[in-house]
């Protein structure tokens, strides 16, 4: 094989040049482009861990230059509960996913099956399995479900006395299991094996003291009757079984 020339010598150096600075610009972009913080907020029925796997999907979602041209002005939507995760690059190393839920009213038991729906009673999700944070409601009437549709329930105001019941719940921070409505729309919350005779009147005034009555229940089993509970009465009433 003959010696290259002069000009050959020039081009492969310049080839072995421009390598090298692929290979050193490779380097820089991997360590000085590698996330390592992720944060994740807004997240309720996922674990961060969850979250972080939708999203870091393969290798090259560790470099915030591949995720921001991967993510950007695009939001995921295709998981359950979820209306839609937005990826934001902060900086080089951080990434910031926000976490936007379905806004979840409650959910109905149907042949094993937990529906849950939004304030207006549509049902948005089914799933075999029942989820933290989603009271179950029991008691409504109806014969079919059609999702994405309004469960057939006989009055659908029903939806709107749930809906201001799970927002007291969350503002007293009380974790009930269970919301049932009887015929006549009384209402009675279950906390594991203690059930909470409410009525259909004064509802938040009776709400209010749960908080300092469920603790002093824990473990028991019983009625807590506050039907006749008002502001200006504090006789409460619990039947152990």
């Amino acid at each position: 094989m003959g010696k290259l020339s002069l000009k050959g010598r020039v081009r492969l150096s310049l080839i072995l040049l421009l390598a090298i600075a692929v290979i050193i610009g490779m380097a820089v972009l991997i360590s000085n482009y590698h996330v390592d913080d992720i944060q994740v907020e807004g997240n309720a029925h996922y674990t961060y861990e969850d979250i972080v796997n939708m999203v870091m999907t393969n290798k090259l979602c560790e470099n915030s230059v591949y995720l921001k041209l991967k993510y950007s002005n695009k939001s995921i939507t295709d998981v359950p509960f979820i209306e839609r995760m937005d990826v934001s690059i902060i900086d080089n190393k951080t990434v910031r996913i926000t976490v936007y839920e379905k806004a979840l009213a409650g959910c109905v038991k149907v042949l094993g099956q937990y529906l849950y729906f939004d304030r207006d009673g549509i049902v948005v999700e089914s799933a075999d399995y029942p989820t933290k944070g989603v009271v179950q409601v029991t008691g409504l009437n109806f014969d079919h479900v059609v999702m994405y549709q309004p469960l057939p329930v006989e009055n659908d105001e029903i939806f709107t006395h749930i809906l201001d019941i799970t927002q007291m719940l969350n503002k007293y921070e009380l974790g009930a299991d269970k919301i049932y409505f009887d015929d006549y729309y009384n209402i009675t919350l279950y906390f594991e094996n203690v059930r909470v005779l409410l009525g259909n009147d004064n509802i938040e005034v009776k709400m209010m003291q749960l908080p300092n009555i469920i603790g002093q229940l824990d473990g028991k089993s019983g009625v807590l009757d506050l039907r006749e509970f008002d502001a200006l009465d504090s006789f409460i009433i619990f039947q152990e079984d």
